[in-house]
């Protein structure tokens, strides 16, 4: 599925200590296919980034941004005098933040899958070096779209046809947590909606509940959950919602109790569709800790066979060690011999 650019305008950020200088561009930028192929990977880069916050423009807040962004939706504001007003917006708020960034700041309308969306991500400046032809080094300056951390998005559509469900916007939380997603709901004047971590956490309890109920063995479980996990593995990566109807057409052998039914008669607080939390679906297939130095990962369907579970004496006992960790262990051994 191809990305339809409608306007892309770019900007200079660069804050140090406290003091955040703004450089703008002067005008839109042209769209080629050089820019088309740069704002699908930042697309692709963002649908990956995990532990997104989700939040809709609050009537209770002045937002200049959510004023400016209603004004070009409408067509009353053009693209880059709506990214100046929301560029006015973020320096004031980077200053009273710990941010001390220096990068592109990206404005981007763009169309996918018959979704209209308005990207703002602060892309990060990396060095890289080479050596020439002359054998001498040479350095060049690269946009680092994997690593953004300060990025959010408007699904204009969903603005129009699903404003109540106030998650209409979305925003990358980021390893410094409740600081990013302050800033975010600050920098939009927004109110935060929808926990994808705690639907997720929700939808995995009906599921476990489910098949229970259902009886099934459990390698009939272990494929079930394996199902659920690439389905809502899918809608992390096209960055599309979950929906309990499409769970239910996964889960459902027959007609006589689909997941469907099952979670409205047991009234689970679950949404009939809601972004997924990667993290919280993936401990439907796989075990995962670490602590005092050592870190164990392994699939569930192992659980009871290769991998045994020993409460009361508070051990796993692993059978068949991967290959590659065997094999250091046995020429450690052979060396302390």
């Amino acid at each position: 599925m191809t990305i339809d650019v409608k306007k892309l305008v770019v900007h200079y950020v660069d804050k140090k200590d406290d003091d955040t200088q703004i450089h703008l561009r002067n005008d839109e930028m042209v769209v080629n296919d050089k820019v088309a192929v740069f704002i699908e990977q930042l697309h692709h880069a963002y649908n990956g980034k995990p532990g997104k916050g989700y939040c809709a423009f609050s009537g209770e807040k002045n937002s200049i941004v959510a004023s400016a962004m209603q004004s070009y939706h409408n067509a009353e504001l053009g693209f880059w005098h709506m990214t100046e007003q929301a560029t006015t917006v973020l320096k004031e708020e980077l200053n009273k933040y710990a941010f001390n960034e220096t990068g592109y700041l990206v404005f981007c309308h763009y169309q996918y899958v018959a979704s209209d969306y308005v990207l703002i991500a602060l892309i990060n400046i990396k060095e890289h070096y080479s050596i020439t032809s002359e054998l001498d080094l040479a350095s060049s300056r690269h946009l680092d779209i994997s690593r953004m951390q300060l990025a959010a998005r408007i699904d204009l559509t969903a603005w129009d046809t699903q404003a109540e469900d106030n998650r209409y916007i979305s925003f990358i939380k980021g390893r410094a947590g409740r600081k990013v997603a302050d800033f975010f709901l600050d920098f939009l004047g927004c109110e935060e909606g929808i926990d994808p971590k705690q639907q997720s956490q929700v939808m995995l309890s009906a599921v476990e509940d489910y098949l229970s109920e259902q009886q099934f063995d459990k390698s009939e479980k272990d494929d079930l959950r394996k199902q659920v996990f690439d389905y809502c593995n899918d809608c992390v990566t096209t960055g599309e919602d979950a929906s309990v109807s499409e769970l239910s057409a996964t889960l459902s052998k027959g007609d006589d109790s689909p997941f469907d039914n099952f979670c409205k008669e047991q009234s689970y607080d679950l949404e009939e569709s809601f972004p997924v939390d990667k993290k919280t679906v993936t401990s439907m297939v796989k075990f995962s800790g670490l602590g005092g130095g050592v870190s164990i990962s392994f699939e569930r369907k192992h659980l009871g066979e290769r991998v045994t579970y020993n409460e009361a004496a508070d051990t796993l006992v692993i059978k068949g060690i991967p290959p590659n960790l065997k094999d250091q262990l046995q020429r450690f051994m052979e060396q302390e011999q």
